[in-house]
């Protein structure tokens, strides 16, 4: 498995349906969609979609992973200038 440069962390890597690879943590997480929420998860399929990550087990959308950027305690090392 692959580890962060910067913290050391496991990742995956995610190819989105942009070509584009994101790492991302390697746990799955459940996740319920709701274009207004402020979580977001990358599917396996590789869309990113707004959610919350609680809420009634039968009406749960699917499972997907945490962008590592979320959670890497040293992601705005890797952020790029627009």
């Amino acid at each position: 498995m692959a580890r962060c440069r910067s913290c050391g962390a496991e990742i995956v890597w995610v190819q989105l349906k942009s070509g584009k690879m994101n790492p991302c943590d390697p746990a799955l997480v459940q996740f319920w969609a709701n274009p207004n929420a402020r979580g977001s998860v990358v599917t396996q399929q590789g869309e990113v979609v707004h959610c919350d990550f609680d809420g009634p087990l039968e009406e749960m959308t699917d499972v997907g992973y945490i962008s590592h950027f979320a959670t890497c305690p040293h992601a705005a090392q890797h952020r790029r200038r627009k």
